[in-house]
C-alpha cells in the first residue's frame, strides 16, 4: 500500500506550491482510516521538503515516480520516501530513502544500534542505513516483483539536520553504511545524494515501477527457501527425533491443506525437552521453503531472537527477522492473512495486547483468525505470569468458533534433563506441584546437586562452560540496580555479588560469549536450554517442615509476572494465593529444567538448601 504516489514535477508543486503533510494526512486517513499523530505530520512538513530540495535538479528527471509512507505488507513497517526510473541501461531501480530529523546521537557497542533523544529520552535504536537496508533486504526475499520482475533496489539514509560529527558515521557503523550510503546536512551531502539519484536513476517511468512494487505478491523467495533448508540442514540441534519427526509429518500435511474455507488448528502439548521449539523452527523452514507466508510467533522475546541468530549470521539476519513476531502483533490483522502461524510458548499468551494491556480482544483469537492454519506449541506447567492464559481449552474453544480444524498431538520423548522422564517427575513431587512416586534423585540418573553458597554454584558453573553451554538464573527476587548504575551489583548475597544479564546482550543473554559471568532470569531463558543450568532459589520459595511455600511479596517490585496480585487477594484471597503459588512454582520448574546434562541449586535459606539434598540418593 502506498500513501502518495506522484510524478517528480507533482511532488515538487505538493511541496511548494501546496501543504504537502496535510496533503499525505488526507490520503493516509483515506487509505488506513487511522489518525495521525502531530508529530509525524510535523516530520512530513520538514524532512519531505528536504528531499523536495534534492530533487530540485534539472538532471534528475521530472518522471521518475516519488512516493510517500509505502507500507511493506504483512507488517508494521512503513518506506518513507521511494523513488523509481530506470538506470542508464535500462534496468528497473528502486531507491529507498529512510529520512531522520535527528541533529545528534551516540555510538552503542552493539551492532548497528545508536542511542537518539526520542519521546522524552534517550533510547537504542537500530541505525538509520541499517533500517534502510533492513527494508530492502525484506522486499528482495519477499517481494515478487523484485525477485521475480527484475526490480533493482538502492537503499540510502537522509539525516537531513545532522552535522557530521564521528558518531553517526563512525566506523563501527561502516558496513551498514556501505550497503546504505549516508548523507547528512550540508550543501556537499545533498549534492552526493543527488550523484546518487541520479547514477541509480537515470529515466522516469511514470510510476509504472512504483505500481509493480505495490502490487508485487508478498511470499517468500525460491532463494529464502533455499537458504533457510541449507542453514537448517548444517544445524544437528535441528534433526527431528522419533515422535517429533511423527508430529511433524502430520502438522506439515495439516498446514498444507489448509484454506481460507477449511482453516486448521494444530495443538501440540509437550513438557521441558520434548522438542517443542526445534519442531516449532522445522516447521516455519519447511512450509516457507514452499513459498506459503508464514510466521515464528512467541509472547517472549528471547526464543524468538536466539532461534532468528540461529538461523543466520548478523549479516543477513534482516532476511529472516519478518518471520518472528511477537504474539501482539496481531490486533488489526485482517483474516487469513497469513498461509500459516507457528505460535511457540503458546501457555504465555495474553489476553490483551499492548504496552499498557489494553489493546486487542485476545490473543488466541487473532493469531486464530489471522492465519489459514495456526499451530499451538504449549506446556501449561510453565505459565509463569499472572497474565498467562494459554490452555488447551480456549484455543480449542476460539477455534471451534472459527470452525476450524482441531487436531491434537502430545511429545513425550524427553531429550532434556539427560533423558531423564524421572527427574520432571521428582521435580513436580520436590516443588510441591503434584504429587509423583518419584519422591528421590539419583545422582547417577541426572546431575542434579545442591551447594552450600552461590559462590561455589556459580564457580562449578563456569567450569562446565567450556562449550559456552552453562549459565547461572535466579528468580526475580533481586532489584536489577546495574541497569541505571553500570557499577552496581543486583544480586548481593554475602559475598557474592553479581549482575543480571547485561542489558547489551539483551534477549540473547543465553548465548552470548562472556555472559556467565552474569545471573539470568525466567524472561531470558524460557523455551531455551543450555547443558548446565545453576539456580539461585530466592525468598520467594522456602521449605517449611518438608512443605514449600511461596511468597510473592518476595518477588521483586518490577517483577511485573506478579501484576495484579495485590488487587487480586483484596477481592479474592484464596484464588490470589493458588494462582501466585503455581506461579513461582512452576517459574522454578521451569528455571530447574533449562539444563539438559545438570542442573545445581542454591537456595539462600539454609532450610530449603537441606531440603533439597535429603532427596538426593548419592
Amino acid at each position: 500500500m502506498i500513501v502518495y504516489a506522484a510524478n517528480k514535477q507533482q511532488f515538487l508543486k505538493d511541496c511548494f506550491d501546496d501543504d504537502i503533510e496535510e496533503i499525505i494526512q488526507n490520503r493516509f486517513k483515506e487509505v488506513t482510516g487511522k489518525r495521525v499523530a502531530e508529530a509525524e505530520i510535523e516530520s512530513w512538513r520538514s524532512s519531505l521538503t528536504y528531499v523536495a530540495k534534492v530533487l530540485w535538479d534539472k538532471d534528475i528527471s521530472s518522471e521518475i515516480g516519488v512516493a510517500v509512507e509505502l507500507h511493506i505488507p504483512q507488517s508494521s513497517k512503513r518506506i518513507d520516501v521511494t523513488l523509481s526510473g530506470q538506470n542508464e541501461a535500462g534496468q528497473k531501480k528502486v531507491i529507498i530513502i529512510e529520512l531522520k530529523q535527528w541533529s545528534k546521537a551516540e555510538r552503542s557497542e552493539k551492532d548497528a544500534i545508536v542511542l537518539t533523544y526520542l519521546s522524552g529520552r534517550n533510547r537504542e535504536v537500530v541505525h538509520p542505513s541499517y533500517q534502510a537496508w533492513s527494508y530492502a533486504s525484506l522486499l528482495e526475499s519477499f517481494n515478487e516483483a523484485v525477485y521475480n520482475g527484475g526490480i533493482q533496489l538502492q537503499p540510502c539514509a537522509y539525516l537531513h539536520n545532522y552535522q557530521s560529527d564521528g558518531v553517526i558515521d563512525d566506523p563501527h557503523y561502516s558496513k551498514y553504511i556501505h550497503k546504505a550510503p549516508l548523507f547528512l546536512k550540508g550543501h556537499t551531502h545533498r549534492d552526493r545524494l543527488r550523484e546518487f539519484i541520479k547514477q541509480h536513476v537515470k529515466h522516469g517511468d511514470k510510476q509504472t515501477i512504483l505500481y509493480e512494487l505495490n502490487r508485487g505478491p508478498f511470499r517468500p523467495s525460491k532463494e529464502l527457501g533455499d537458504s533457510l533448508k541449507g542453514l537448517m540442514a548444517s544445524k544437528p540441534e535441528f534433526v527431528l527425533i522419533d515422535d517429533q519427526k511423527e508430529v511433524f509429518e502430520s502438522t506439515l500435511t495439516s498446514a498444507q491443506s489448509a484454506s481460507s474455507s477449511r482453516p486448521k488448528v494444530v495443538i501440540i502439548e509437550g513438557g521441558p525437552g520434548t522438542g517443542k521449539t526445534v519442531l516449532a523452527i522445522n516447521l516455519l523452514v519447511r512450509l516457507t521453503s514452499e513459498r506459503l507466508m508464514g510466521r515464528y510467533v512467541s509472547k517472549n522475546a528471547a526464543p524468538r531472537k536466539v532461534y532468528e541468530t540461529k538461523l543466520a549470521g548478523t549479516m543477513t539476519r534482516s532476511k529472516f527477522s519478518n518471520m518472528f513476531s511477537g504474539s501482539g502483533s496481531f490486533v488489526d490483522t485482517p483474516k487469513n492473512t497469513f498461509d500459516f502461524l507457528i505460535v511457540d510458548e503458546a501457555h504465555r499468551l495474553n489476553e490483551k495486547s499492548g504496552l499498557y494491556g489494553n489493546l486487542g480482544e485476545n490473543q488466541i483469537k487473532e493469531l486464530i483468525n489471522s492465519a489459514k492454519s495456526t499451530v499451538f506449541f504449549i506446556d501449561e506447567d510453565q505459565r509463569v505470569t499472572l497474565s498467562d492464559i494459554g490452555s488447551c481449552e480456549i484455543i480449542e474453544d476460539f477455534a471451534k468458533k472459527r470452525g476450524a480444524t482441531i487436531e491434537r498431538y502430545k511429545l513425550a520423548s524427553q531429550f532434556r534433563c539427560d533423558g531423564s522422564d524421572g527427574y520432571l517427575a521428582w521435580l513436580d513431587q520436590a516443588l510441591n506441584i503434584r504429587e509423583t512416586a518419584n519422591t528421590r534423585i539419583s545422582s547417577h540418573e541426572y546431575d542434579f546437586r545442591v551447594f552450600d553458597s552461590p559462590e561455589a554454584l556459580h564457580q562449578a558453573i563456569i567450569q562446565r562452560n567450556t562449550k559456552n553451554r552453562a549459565r547461572v538464573v535466579a528468580g526475580y527476587c533481586w532489584s536489577w540496580a546495574s541497569k541505571k548504575n553500570p557499577s552496581d551489583f543486583d544480586i548481593v548475597i554475602g559475598e557474592y555479588k553479581r549482575k543480571w544479564n547485561l542489558d547489551q546482550d539483551g534477549s540473547l543473554w543465553i548465548i552470548a560469549e562472556k555472559s556467565v559471568a552474569q545471573v539470568g532470569c525466567i524472561h531470558t531463558c524460557q523455551g531455551l536450554e543450555v547443558d548446565y543450568i545453576g539456580v539461585i532459589i530466592g525468598p520467594d520459595l522456602l521449605v517449611r517442615n518438608g512443605e514449600v511455600v511461596t511468597n510473592p511479596l518476595a518477588r521483586d517490585r518490577n517483577d511485573k509476572t506478579m501484576r495484579g496480585h495485590k488487587k487480586l487477594a483484596k477481592s479474592d484471597p484464596q484464588t490470589a494465593k493458588l494462582r501466585t503459588d503455581l506461579i513461582i512454582k512452576n517459574t522454578y520448574k521451569t528455571l530447574m529444567t533449562r539444563g539438559m546434562k545438570g542442573c545445581y541449586v542454591y537456595s539462600i535459606d539454609p532450610e530449603t538448601n537441606e531440603h533439597f539434598k535429603s532427596l538426593i540418593d548419592l
